[in-house]
């Protein structure tokens, strides 16, 4: 693929590569040839093993289990390698974006861990971003370059009319995924609901009350993303205790920590439908009840437009 005598290559570090060359062969392009390692201490070692000067440059990488710290220690050191040997342009691709529930001061003296994983980024010398779902939309304002934010509703949706689900409510596990939740139930024509919760403690959830008429429903349950499963299975056994028929529960990222794979496999929901942003454990993937969509055809066009300098937000008009 060529556009006025500029050319793309993708690469990936070790967080998700099954996604890079998924998104590699939706462009018809070699995934670029690149060894991302560690020494025997730990630290991270780069080998860029093509010239790449002049060159539109991919990197896709996410901040997930098992070494969220690592996998961003590797972007950083990519950037920085691939910037060195004089890339055209760099645009770091990052499925996932780790530490982005730090995104402000909840307490005295908390960090603000979303903004300074972004001036890393920036730092490293990427000159743009290409994400998707953010858990707070706000991020996209810490970065000082052009950020393309992707969304996965859309993925979730087809699926989801094409089972053609009758007597369907679309459910907010909180009040803070009403906005997505409306999009979805827009998708789908369905009406929404919302489960009003309050969390005690991080990762600890607790159901008060359900807003919205759930009886005799089948249901699904959309958030951003997945992490110990808490809320998403507590609000599942909520809404089957209040009359709802089939649970059905969707998110963009996986994170799936600690107990998620054992609450999911022994909770209500019919079925779990999560999008391929994280490559998500054996255990997960063994789940009979968990589906996974591809994000590569989202991700590969994306890519194609910023290549081309086409605009990315028309691809989410209707």
């Amino acid at each position: 693929m060529q556009s006025n005598d500029r050319r793309i290559k993708v690469f990936t570090g070790n967080a998700n590569p099954d996604l890079a060359r998924a998104i590699c062969k939706e462009l018809g392009l070699p995934l670029g040839d690149s060894i991302v390692k560690t020494f025997s201490d730990g630290e991270i070692s780069v080998n860029i093993n093509e010239t790449v000067r002049g060159i539109d440059v991919f990197v896709v990488q996410s901040f997930s289990l098992p070494k969220v710290n690592d996998y961003l220690m590797e972007l950083l050191i990519m950037i920085d390698a691939l910037k060195r040997a004089s890339a055209g342009r760099i645009t770091a691709v990052i499925p996932y974006y780790g530490y982005a529930r730090q995104d402000r001061k909840a307490k005295a003296r908390d960090p603000i861990s979303a903004k300074l994983v972004a001036n890393l980024i920036v730092a490293a010398g990427a000159d743009r971003v290409l994400t998707m779902d953010l858990h707070a939309a706000q991020i996209q304002g810490y970065f000082d370059i052009p950020l393309d934010h992707l969304k996965g509703v859309p993925i979730i949706a087809e699926y989801f009319r094409q089972k053609d689900i009758k007597d369907l409510v679309v459910v907010s596990p909180d009040l803070g995924s009403v906005t997505r939740t409306r999009d979805l139930s827009n998708k789908v024509d369905a009406p929404i609901a919302i489960v009003d919760k309050r969390r005690p403690e991080p990762n600890v959830s607790e159901i008060m009350n359900i807003i919205g008429e759930v009886k005799g429903k089948n249901v699904i349950l959309i958030d951003d993303m997945i992490d110990t499963a808490g809320t998403i299975v507590n609000a599942a056994k909520a809404l089957k205790e209040m009359g709802a028929k089939d649970v059905y529960a969707c998110c963009t990222h996986g994170v799936f920590s600690g107990p998620a794979a054992s609450r999911i496999r022994d909770s209500e929901i019919s079925e779990l439908v999560v999008l391929d942003t994280i490559d998500v454990s054996p255990e997960m993937k063994e789940l009979k009840n968990v589906t996974m969509l591809s994000v590569a055809p989202l991700f590969s066009e994306a890519i194609r437009r910023i290549f081309n300098n086409d605009s990315v937000s028309t691809m989410f008009e209707e």
